[in-house]
């Protein structure tokens, strides 16, 4: 093992890390803006009592996002210094834009909805919501144009050895992004869907005094017990049904991009798609494997090309080609890992997308319009399923940057090329081992803010007699301040 291996496992450990508190943020932040809204517009106080719970959620994962992607950056300059070299010219435009744009678009209007609750108009308090979550998407956007660009390099030049940027609009618009993007926003959806029907299933198991085990009571904290709450009957029904509906359509989309994505790697990666596929010659009508052994003809090809008996490139006679253009090298990446990614992604993906449709219709309403209640049974596969968006967007990552090897940049950089040469092996090590313990207490402290939240639920007024004629207070009045969150 060398500095090059370790700093590959660097930067992997980071980015995963990381990649777990971005997608949530990116989703839960438009449900939360979407939960605002509806109390906006209707008064109902559950909305507003589910705007100050799961915002507060995504607020403390959102913290974490920050502080474990300024610590990642870190190691451009560190152990990766040719590459920033080679590519610093055309990321500097992207990544400006990221950070000066919509990351203070999105960290400005975020602090202003959070000490805005009391001091700022009902709409323009909404508005600072909804401009900080437009702020997320945009960061997602120029970065994920930057990964684009490694992936597909367009708009761009040599110059003694550096890339130089030629065209802005180009970067920005590879077709590559153009597909990525809203793959990875959906599947963020997806994320960030998931995570809250498995707190929406916990809180009514809990509110049901029912623990995940059947008929297993949950335990009841003192407090709980010895102060009459006003219950909101509707209110985690009402967040479950809003979660099954982003799921399944962040699903709907995440499959229509993931499709296009497969066209554009057919002919701008080839050898990812057949490293994911573990097709080792170019085949007409080849098969999709479903696992080794368990073939569908002719399936990878309609998938890829939209033509059943279209061609498509193995490995091998990619290892060949590639030699012939580039040099003797081995360009074929770690297969194990590429098939079974590919596999973990579609299929974790497809069992929570699979999960919300079961949802809502197990949610329905009758005929006659009355709501159907969540079943005990469903709610703990709720529960128990919050971990599979998670496995399912971090697969999608491993396959999409392990399969890219060994290039950095598609045929331009290796990765080989791409390490600093004044950086030795035991620095590495060091910084790798800091940062994952680093990585490992942030990541067991947001654990640990996370459930505890989830478990104490939203704060509810004491139940109160009032006196005879006495004028009932609006939802919006001071006894529902915004101290309940902050």
């Amino acid at each position: 093992m060398d500095a090059l291996d370790l700093a590959r496992w660097q930067f992997g450990v980071t980015t995963v890390y990381h990649f777990l508190f971005v997608p949530l943020t990116i989703g839960l932040g438009v449900y939360v803006a979407g939960l605002q809204t509806a109390w906006h517009l209707t008064g109902k106080e559950h909305y507003l009592r589910l705007t100050k719970f799961f915002g507060k959620l995504f607020l403390i994962n959102f913290a974490m996002g920050v502080v474990t992607g300024i610590v990642q950056e870190f190691q451009f300059g560190m152990n990766w210094s040719e590459y920033s070299t080679f590519v610093g010219d055309v990321f500097g435009a992207p990544l400006a834009l990221e950070a000066l744009l919509a990351f203070f678009l999105e960290s400005t209007f975020l602090g202003l909805w959070i000490f805005g609750w009391d001091r700022l108009p009902k709409r323009v308090h909404l508005a600072c919501l909804w401009a900080a979550v437009i702020g997320s998407n945009l960061s997602a956007y120029f970065i994920l144009a930057a990964n684009a660009w490694m992936k597909h390099p367009v708009g761009y030049e040599v110059v003694d050895g550096r890339a130089r940027m030629t065209d802005l609009w180009a970067v920005l618009t590879n077709s590559t992004a153009l597909a990525q993007v809203p793959h990875v926003v959906a599947a963020s959806f997806v994320v960030a869907g998931g995570f809250v029907i498995a707190v929406a299933g916990y809180r009514i198991l809990r509110e049901r005094g029912l623990g995940l085990r059947p008929g297993r009571p949950t335990r009841t904290s003192a407090g709980d017990a010895t102060t009459p709450m006003r219950r909101l009957p509707d209110m985690w029904r009402t967040s479950l049904r809003a979660a099954l509906v982003m799921t399944a359509i962040a699903g709907a989309v995440v499959a229509g991009s993931g499709d296009l994505s497969g066209q554009l790697l057919r002919e701008q990666q080839p050898m990812k798609l057949a490293a994911a596929e573990g097709l080792r010659h170019d085949t007409a009508g080849a098969p999709f494997s479903i696992a080794p052994g368990v073939e569908v003809p002719g399936l990878l090809s309609l998938l890829a090309a939209h033509d059943p008996g279209a061609t498509v490139q193995g490995v091998d006679d990619i290892q060949a080609r590639y030699e012939k253009t580039f040099g003797p090298a081995d360009y074929t990446p770690n297969l194990p890992v590429v098939f079974w990614s590919f596999r973990v992604m579609i299929g974790f993906g497809m069992a929570t997308v699979g999960l919300s449709v079961l949802g809502l219709w197990l949610t329905r309403r009758r005929r006659g319009g009355t709501a159907k209640p969540v079943p005990d049974w469903f709610a703990r596969l709720c529960v128990l399923a919050l971990p599979l968006p998670a496995i399912a967007i971090i697969s999608g990552w491993l396959l999409s940057e392990i399969g890219r090897q060994p290039w950095t940049v598609q045929g331009e950089l290796m990765t080989a090329a791409s390490v600093s040469p004044g950086v030795s092996l035991g620095e590495v090590a060091i910084t790798l081992a800091i940062f994952t313990v680093l990585y490992g207490v942030l990541a067991v402290a947001e654990g640990v803010l996370l459930v505890r939240h989830v478990k104490a639920g939203p704060e509810l007024p004491p139940v109160e007699s009032a006196p005879a004629g006495a004028v009932p207070a609006r939802p919006d009045e001071a006894r529902l301040t915004p101290t309940l969150m902050y």
